[in-house]
């Protein structure tokens, strides 16, 4: 025995093809007739606030637009998904949270930076609390060769001139 399922009962479109003796010669079901009234009234009236006079070819394509609207609604509309599941999932859509495209804050700047005229001294050279001890001065270096040698020198080959190389980091 087979047991038939209640799918066809809700496949027939609920369709409203007239007046009586004056049929018309489209299906058009009942919530394209409810979708697609309104949507014409909201196509003439972004129309007048456009500034397109009411007129035979003005009217005439808000009625185009107004049809194309109203298809692309009803093509989302099921009798398992009604108008209202369909609206209700288009505001819950629009007013769900997204994802942040723009990155919070602004460009790196060294502007705050502080830079001193003189070095700091080695820490067996400084004094209590790593003050510098009074009258000591270190001299601000001249930019520049002054010895024959390039002013900015390679640690590398600084480090061959004096012979001693750093003992190397990690191993």
């Amino acid at each position: 025995m087979r047991i038939r399922t209640d799918d066809e009962i809700y496949r027939v479109d609920a369709v409203w093809l007239g007046p009586p003796k004056a049929t018309f010669p489209w299906r058009a079901r009942y919530v394209a007739w409810g979708v697609g009234i309104p949507v014409f009234l909201v196509v003439l009236g972004i129309e007048r606030q456009m500034g397109i006079g009411f007129g035979f070819f003005s009217t005439a394509w808000a009625f185009v637009l107004a049809i194309a609207i109203t298809r692309m609604i009803t093509a989302k509309i099921t009798h398992e998904r009604p108008l209202a599941a369909v609206f209700a999932m288009w505001l819950r859509e629009l007013q769900s949270p997204r994802e942040k495209t723009r990155a919070d804050g602004g460009a790196v700047s060294a502007s705050k930076i502080k830079v001193r005229a003189e070095r700091p001294l080695p820490k067996h050279k400084r004094g209590p609390h790593g003050a510098r001890p009074r009258g000591v001065a270190h001299p601000v270096r001249p930019a520049g060769p002054t010895s024959g040698r390039p002013a900015a020198d390679s640690t590398a080959r600084a480090h061959r001139r004096t012979g001693r190389m750093p003992a190397s980091v990690g191993r």
